[in-house]
């Protein structure tokens, strides 16, 4: 493996920490919007409030063949994230909680995933794409730190 295609301690490619601009020891900021309230640590309002922010981005992508799709997987995704948390947090048990949080994990990094895409295709959308993708990391930070600690 080179270092290029490295991946940091969080598991995020060197590769991807470039697209984004950032560097590997860089701490990765919160999506933040002005008029937006502090970041929550409720962990169903922050994936709530990520869930619309994916939406409003969303909404501002243009309608063409090739954004179509991608604005479906980002939005599947990036709304997937809040709905599998309330689905752990409702848990019947500790091992029906663990795969959901796993769940979760796969959500947050699929998202990251779609928004490299759609910056790539509209890339008058990065910046806004890149907060996003700060908080879909940050969230899939969270996720695999409550996975690794609820093992079997």
């Amino acid at each position: 493996m080179t270092s290029d295609s490295a991946s940091a301690e969080d598991g995020t490619s060197a590769d991807e920490l470039a697209y984004w601009k950032l560097a590997a020891g860089e701490p990765r900021e919160f999506m933040v919007e002005e008029d937006a309230a502090p970041l929550a640590y409720d962990l169903e309002e922050r994936t709530s409030r990520f869930g619309e922010q994916v939406i409003l981005f969303a909404k501002r992508i243009p309608l063409n063949p090739v954004n179509n799709r991608l604005i479906d997987q980002l939005v599947g995704a990036g709304t997937s994230v809040g709905a599998n948390y309330c689905e752990a947090d409702d848990g019947v048990s500790r091992a029906d909680f663990r795969h959901r949080i796993g769940v979760c994990r796969k959500e947050a990094r699929e998202t990251k995933f779609f928004l490299r895409m759609i910056s790539t295709a509209e890339p008058n959308l990065k910046p806004t794409a890149r907060d996003l993708w700060r908080e879909a990391n940050a969230l899939h930070l969270i996720f695999s730190k409550i996975w690794r600690s609820t093992k079997p």
